[in-house]
């Protein structure tokens, strides 16, 4: 944090006591007071003024608090030179992540705060080693944003390292992503039919690494399958099942597949222009394209059940297309629109298209094996890794924490002005 500069009191000018002696010189000297006074005066007019004008706009901001964690305060000078550091050569970007850089300020004074409760420091040798070997400039906002970073990478290495097991339960897990609840039952049968879970998968399964791998995915340890298939509900599911029974299907809302399937609908044609008026909607599965067409062909409004559960277009408007040209959409979506046979206002049936992605799927798992064994390097890096990002957001969220934030627009204009030179 920067020190406040020292200001020394003013010197006053007295006129000296006069002896006897020197009586005969008094007019010379009270000449001479008289003569520094108005200079003085005029001198003090001078700086006086550019002192009011240049000090208040361009001196004081930067001793201004901007930001406070856990009592700690930093100044608008120590954001700046986290601006100036955060962002580089990059620095007009500043402008757009100001709201970002502040928050990287709070969470570097937490990890600082935190790890040395925990007995963990970085001696200043190894910061200003990093600040020769890279160039930073040398003030204390780069020393602390190298300080929390390498703290954060000596607490991965000697604390939460340290509380990894050696061994744990590892299973053999063989895995795929369906579509839809009944393609998941269709594939339990051809598996209960003497299909090898390899060939299903490979076939079926719309998850990149799961169809590659014929989903087998060998031996893991608790804490791992997220890294390998991306966010799931699996990964509870998997270490408490049975070893060697074929799992229910698994509903995942969240996840992505490579797969949509569209009901579409012409409402005008121009001929001359090539173009279609169309309405659409965009659904996870084939089943549920097929739910939703019943409900069409009930008598259900074609937007309304476009807002329930179309996957495409914004809210409030998910059905409307607009006009389109030809390859303006996918080549799946278009073989529809343009066949000039089709009728105006006749929605089409279920249209797989493989170019667009929904949400929503059923994972089939079964556990083949369970044993203890080592944990490999690279689970132990990925376990590592997410535990200290786990701590890391316990750490930002604890309500405990006291982080008062004085950046309004205008000391963010200041920042700006200061870091970009405008």
């Amino acid at each position: 944090m920067a020190k406040k500069s020292v200001v020394k009191p003013k010197r006053k000018i007295t006129r000296r006591q006069l002896s006897q002696w020197q009586r005969q010189k008094r007019r010379q000297r009270i000449i001479l007071a008289l003569g520094i006074a108005v200079i003085a005066a005029v001198v003090g007019l001078v700086i006086g003024g550019f002192y009011c004008q240049w000090y208040p706009s361009e001196v004081k901001p930067l001793k201004e608090k901007v930001v406070e964690v856990n009592g700690t305060e930093f100044d608008m000078q120590y954001f700046i030179d986290s601006l100036n550091f955060q962002f580089g050569e990059n620095i007009n970007l500043a402008r757009y992540y100001l709201d970002f850089a502040l928050e990287t300020i709070e969470q570097s004074e937490l990890v600082m705060q935190k790890a040395e409760e925990l007995g963990f420091t970085i001696g200043d040798d190894e910061i200003k080693d990093m600040i020769d070997f890279y160039g930073y400039d040398d003030n204390q906002a780069t020393r602390d944003a190298i300080r929390a970073s390498m703290l954060v990478g000596k607490l991965k290495e000697e604390y939460f390292d340290a509380r990894l097991p050696v061994s744990v339960e590892h299973r053999h897990v063989m895995v795929m992503l369906l579509e839809s609840e009944a393609q998941a039952a269709e594939a339990g049968y051809r598996l209960e039919a003497g299909e090898s879970f390899t060939e299903v998968a490979s076939e079926l399964s719309l998850e990149r690494t799961t169809k590659e791998a014929g989903g087998d995915l060998g031996w893991i340890p608790d804490g791992v399958l997220d890294e390998l298939l991306g966010k799931t509900v699996l990964e509870n599911h998997i270490f408490e099942s049975q070893v060697g029974v074929l799992s229910q299907p698994v509903y995942d809302e969240e996840k992505t597949k490579g797969v949509g399937y569209w009901l579409i609908r012409v409402l005008e044609r121009n001929e001359e222009r090539l173009e279609v008026n169309v309405q659409a909607m965009l659904l996870s599965s084939e089943e549920e394209a097929q739910m939703v067409l019943s409900k069409i062909e009930d008598g259900e409004d074609f937007n309304d059940l476009a807002e329930e559960y179309s996957q495409y277009g914004t809210e409030g408007n998910r059905a409307e297309i607009g006009w389109i040209a030809k390859g303006d959409m996918t080549l799946a979506f278009d073989g529809y629109p343009f066949d000039t046979e089709v009728e105006l206002d006749v929605v089409s049936g279920a249209i797989r298209d493989e170019e667009k992605s929904t949400t929503g799927g059923y994972w089939l798992f079964e556990v083949v094996e369970s044993e203890i064994m080592d944990i490999s390097d690279e689970n132990r890096a990925i376990l590592v890794d997410d535990d200290t990002i786990e701590w890391l957001m316990a750490l930002y969220e604890d309500p405990n924490n006291v982080i008062i934030s004085y950046l309004d627009d205008e000391m963010k204009d200041f920042a700006i002005r200061k870091v970009t030179g405008e």
